[in-house]
């Protein structure tokens, strides 16, 4: 999306590692199991959520996909599959010449190619794909052409469901690399899809800011990563699928450009027709676009091991709708809830332990005096009988009955404080105000915006309230 500070092609070297987390610690009583490692699947609740309740999860991943894009009614309608695609240049998906093209198509179209995306087209595309990750050192890879005849014949072969040994030696890597763009080519629309045109090209224009808040020409990947994060949750799952096992073919294609002169542009030159734009339209429908779409199919598989990951948010929404009290909607509300969360457990922790080193204090204190007390008692029993020796036994006795050296010392005497018949007085022990921002606030009030001072004011009101009643009924 716009220009990287990374050399044309060149992809993070950090990104290959595998992205499931891997826990070797488990809990079970069968011994025959416990050295198998569990693969744990972050996405579980987010995946969960998008089979069982799909308008929830639309409408959840839609509303933080427009909190990162300004998109018009049109566009949001288009997106949403309410409206068709309108292009810059005014062409349709399918307009004019082509669409008796793609008439013919139609009568040729098999099993995969020329059909629309299913699971079962895509086990027959994997064949490819796998056979290429073992080739990728082929110079000019997907851009030198392969035999039209061999082709044919895989492409015969994959119509009819079978399995191809391509590791035989009679088909070559630009054959079935050739294949692969063919097929992408003859879908019916875009693996991205025609709904998803517009984002992407508003994806591209997302750029930073600086510090007075005016737009700058630096791309603001972070953002561009996360909308994409987004939108492909969206995705069609057959379309999802193939679009993570391609992006993945032409990263690790990209790694070993060294040898087969195939940087990640390259390679954006050469799929970003069949991957986005949309069907049955030239260049000059696209006008002042195609730099932006060939930009941004070079930035996806640059950055393709990032996208298939939901945002820490939309787990935690989705973890929420099944195990939670309530349901946020937004970023917005996560990092809100958090914060507040955060800072009440604080201020707990602070008072729990002003009250343990209080306790403790008094405790001491309490130790210490009776072991004076002690003292001066053994101290008057020793005195020889006289007036003066009864006089101070009696005042122990008197003051100090259950504190006499001979018993158990028991629990020290607290003295209650006078009732305070004031109206300040009763506020303060019923509002605390030792943090008035959330302290007062039950989680069910917090809300972004505006919202948190109506409902710290609302609880305010509250408190004065309940303390009126108080000193009336007084």
């Amino acid at each position: 999306m716009a220009t990287e500070e990374q050399s044309e092609g060149e992809v993070p070297a950090y990104e290959s590692g595998r992205s499931d987390a891997i826990c070797n610690f488990v809990i079970c009583n069968d011994s025959s199991l416990r050295s198998q490692p569990i693969i744990f699947n972050p996405d579980f609740f987010v995946e969960k959520l998008r089979h069982e309740k799909p308008e929830v999860f639309t409408e959840l991943v839609v509303s933080n996909i427009t909190r990162l894009i300004d998109l018009p009614g049109t566009e949001l309608a288009q997106l949403m599959g309410e409206v068709d695609l309108k292009l810059p240049g005014g062409a349709g998906p399918a307009s004019g010449f082509f669409r008796s093209l793609m008439s013919l198509k139609r009568k040729e179209k098999g099993v995969v190619f020329g059909s629309p995306l299913t699971e079962e087209g895509i086990a027959q595309i994997y064949q490819l794909i796998e056979y290429l990750h073992k080739n990728l050192r082929v110079e000019g890879l997907f851009r030198v052409p392969g035999n039209s005849v061999r082709q044919q014949i895989l492409r015969d072969a994959l119509n009819n469901g079978m399995d191809i040994d391509l590791e035989s030696g009679e088909f070559h890597s630009n054959d079935v690399a050739t294949l692969l763009k063919m097929f992408l080519g003859e879908l019916p629309e875009p693996l991205l899809t025609h709904k998803h045109f517009h984002v992407h090209l508003k994806i591209a224009d997302l750029m930073q800011f600086d510090d007075k808040g005016n737009k700058t020409n630096v791309p603001d990947k972070q953002r561009q990563i996360e909308a994409l994060q987004l939108l492909f949750l969206i995705l069609p799952p057959p379309n999802r699928n193939l679009l993570k096992l391609l992006l993945d073919l032409l990263y690790q294609t990209a790694k070993k450009q060294d040898k087969n002169k195939m940087s990640a542009y390259n390679l954006a030159l050469m799929f970003a027709p069949h991957v986005l734009w949309p069907k049955n339209v030239t260049a000059n429908d696209l006008q002042e676009n195609i730099t932006k779409l060939n930009n941004g199919m070079a930035f996806m598989i640059k950055h393709s091991q990032k996208l298939f990951k939901a945002p820490a948010y939309i787990r935690e929404c989705a973890r929420l709708h099944y195990v939670g009290s309530r349901t946020q909607a937004s970023k917005d509300d996560l990092d809100l809830a958090a914060s507040c969360h955060t800072r009440s457990f604080q201020l707990a922790r602070s008072q729990k332990w002003s009250r343990v080193d209080s306790c403790s204090h008094q405790e001491e204190t309490q130790q210490r005096t009776e072991e004076a007390l002690r003292e001066l008692f053994q101290h008057v029993h020793n005195m020889p009988d006289s007036a003066k020796k009864k006089q101070l036994i009696r005042q122990f006795n008197k003051h100090s009955e259950t504190q006499t050296p001979g018993r158990e010392p028991s629990t020290p005497r607290v003295q209650k404080r006078t009732r305070s018949r004031s109206f300040s007085g009763l506020i303060k022990r019923r509002v605390p105000l030792k943090d008035p921002e959330f302290s007062c606030c039950p989680p069910s009030f917090l809300c972004r915006g505006p919202g948190v001072i109506t409902a710290h004011r609302e609880a305010w009101t509250c408190g004065l309230l309940a303390a009126r009643r108080t000193v009336n009924a007084g």
